[in-house]
């Protein structure tokens, strides 16, 4: 696959699971910027070669970024894809356990933290 097919099929993905908005205020912070290629990278290979392999749905990719950007601390991350796990079916009650999840091996600041973020889109999706 060339990488403008990578490009496209990976767009295709991110604009599924994210939505628009959030993925044209992501590319219109870094166009024209060195973070341009990145989102190029990003695309490419995050959203076409990882989110597009067979094994796991969506929604099982979904619950996964939850607790991974959690223990990050990745809150702008984190937020858009709260949105997307809610595309991809986990209901509100499933992310909430996911985050209380993350307390145990996380720690409790990194899950406090991560559930503000939580209900701060669940508050503008109501």
């Amino acid at each position: 696959m060339n990488d403008d097919t990578a490009y496209a099929r990976g767009m295709a993905t991110r604009r599924q699971v994210m939505g628009d908005e959030f993925v044209d205020r992501a590319l219109s912070r870094t166009a024209g910027t060195e973070s341009e290629e990145l989102q190029r990278f990003i695309t490419e290979h995050v959203w076409e070669e990882v989110w597009n392999r067979p094994g796991l749905s969506r929604r099982d990719r979904s619950l996964l970024n939850l607790g991974m950007l959690a223990a990050l601390r990745a809150h702008e991350e984190l937020a858009g894809h709260v949105r997307g796990a809610l595309t991809n079916g986990l209901t509100r009650d499933e992310i909430v356990e996911a985050i209380i999840q993350t307390a145990g091996y996380c720690g409790a600041p990194a899950a406090l933290s991560a559930i503000r973020v939580v209900q701060q889109v669940f508050g503008e999706t109501d």
